[in-house]
């Protein structure tokens, strides 16, 4: 088997649990969307472009809720923050990689992420190669998914109570599972009260701005004190 059909192989094993995830949450999106009245062609225009489960979730309310740009813009600034950090991590990672470099960082999701900082090629032209193909193959999922979705929505009347929850149980998934893994509760901790009191004040449909900004602040300020706590 040739270099190149074995890396294809490779990165194509290594995203099938992924795509288990991806195919399931897509179809969910999919449904949703074309419930709202928006076709096929908008689930593969969001996914293509968009390409953020938890912001393409949030995007059929912000359609259908007629909210203003500048709340889209902060909403997607601030749900998808994280990957700011992603980011400034595989600065070092992607360099070098030319022409396929752009894709690359507009596709590292979460899970490319977690595959990606997996890899151990040990040259830097396995790596970037593994590391586009992983994130073609990841996309694709997500991409087929939806589609499949909108297409058996366009199809078949569906009831779809509770299909806008799969997202929330999946961030509950991955909350519990950070939980468990780790001893140090402070971030957790933090997020859950500021979404609570912010809730309680502002409702439950303006509260995930300020819930945020405020997770922010409170996590900027631990952060100051803790590094002030390691110099003394």
């Amino acid at each position: 088997m040739s270099s190149a059909k074995s890396s294809l192989r490779e990165a194509f094993i290594a995203t099938t649990p992924v795509m288990a995830g991806y195919i399931v949450l897509g179809m969910g999106f999919g449904v949703l969307l074309s419930t709202k009245g928006y076709g096929p062609l908008w689930a593969l225009v969001m996914s293509g472009f968009i390409y953020a489960g938890s912001m393409q979730y949030l995007t059929i309310d912000l359609l259908t809720g007629g909210a203003s740009l500048i709340t889209a813009a902060l909403t997607t600034l601030l749900v998808n923050a994280r990957h700011l950090f992603y980011g400034i991590s595989m600065v070092e990672g992607y360099r070098g990689m030319g022409k396929k470099k752009p894709y690359a960082i507009f596709a590292l999701t979460d899970e490319t992420y977690s595959l990606v900082c997996q890899d151990a090629h040990p040259t830097r032209e396995e790596r970037h190669r593994y590391a586009f193909r992983v994130s073609v193959f990841n996309q694709l999922w997500w991409v087929s998914g939806s589609m499949i979705g909108s297409l058996l929505g366009e199809i078949i009347p569906f009831d779809v109570t509770g299909i806008d929850f799969a997202l929330t149980a999946l961030f509950l998934t991955v909350f519990i599972e950070q939980w468990l893994s780790t001893k140090d509760h402070a971030s957790a901790i933090i997020g859950v009260t500021a979404s609570v009191l912010c809730v309680m004040i502002f409702g439950g449909g303006n509260f995930l701005i300020p819930a945020m900004i405020s997770i922010l602040i409170a996590l900027t300020i631990l952060r100051c004190v803790r590094k002030e706590d390691a110099h003394e």
